[in-house]
């Protein structure tokens, strides 16, 4: 798995996409749209390196390898993966300046770690519609883009929708207080575990469908 993983980092995805985690210091604008900062991951990367997996036929390369086609997926989602774990880490460091720098906090939703808890789970949400669905032909990509896209504007719309509307959201989600970070640190907790559930129930999914498709 190891190797597989290596491959993917040598030969599909180009070191410049680490940059996209560099989006994260929007963060630092007031009143902003914070979840912006990390969807243009989702904008830019993820389209680009599977669009580069369709240009060098690397799934077709992958099935010849001797590894199975579930292991082919549990590479490719792993480092997808670890990809959005650095965007988070990177954005936790704009966060935390945020915090110091804007004591206000923001119209929607503050830079804290409620905020990252949910991120989490707008990617996982992503990779458990995205990757089932691309694993069903392997070369489509417009359609799983669009319709995962849609699902994490919805989500992350009805959240900023919540925190400005529903005082008791906004008591869990919002602030930038000491006292308040320290009751977000349980939506933390939950986004880490969602992420963790959802990339691996996509994994399963995937490897499924996977299994069907005769390369």
């Amino acid at each position: 798995m190891s190797n597989l993983i290596y491959k993917e980092f040598r030969l599909v995805i180009h070191p410049l996409f680490f940059v996209t985690a560099l989006f994260g210091v929007l963060i630092l604008i007031p009143n902003w749209v914070y979840f912006v900062a990390l969807m243009y991951f989702l904008f830019i990367a993820i389209p680009n390196i599977f669009m580069n997996v369709k240009a060098q036929n690397d799934t077709g390369f992958s099935v010849l390898l001797p590894v199975s086609k579930s292991d082919v997926v549990k590479a490719r989602i792993w480092s997808m993966s670890l990809l959005e774990i650095v965007q988070i880490l990177v954005a936790a460091i704009f966060v935390a300046i945020s915090v110091k720098i804007n004591p206000k906090g923001n119209f929607l939703i503050d830079a804290n770690l409620a905020y990252l808890g949910c991120s989490l789970v707008m990617y996982g949400l992503f990779n458990i519609i995205f990757f089932p669905m691309f694993y069903k032909t392997t070369y489509k990509i417009g359609i799983p883009l669009i319709v995962a896209l849609t699902a994490v504007f919805l989500f992350t719309g009805a959240i900023e929708v919540l925190v400005v509307t529903v005082p008791a959201v906004a008591h869990v989600l919002d602030g930038v207080s000491s006292a308040a970070l320290v009751h977000q640190i349980p939506v933390l907790a939950a986004g880490i575990a969602l992420f963790a559930g959802a990339n691996w129930l996509a994994y399963r999914l995937s490897a499924r469908n996977f299994e069907k498709v005769d390369l």
